[in-house]
């Protein structure tokens, strides 16, 4: 499961890089550049939560072996 969760907050780093290079810095919020940001800005929310359930998984572990 660990390994699984690595492999996908790699992945989404790897979004987040390739839709950088789709971003058109002169008109950022314009055309494709919008999609990429909203692809850069679903990326992080995912790290976001695989980071929260990596955490809550822990805190599980900690409290069944404390039983």
């Amino acid at each position: 499961m660990k390994y699984f969760i690595l492999i996908l907050i790699l992945a989404a780093i790897g979004l987040i890089a390739y839709n950088i290079t789709l971003i058109d810095f002169s008109a950022p919020m314009e055309g494709d550049s919008i999609v990429a940001m909203i692809g850069i800005v679903s990326a992080l929310c995912a790290i976001l939560l695989l980071v929260i359930f990596t955490l809550s998984k822990r805190i599980q572990d900690k409290i069944n072996n404390k039983k």
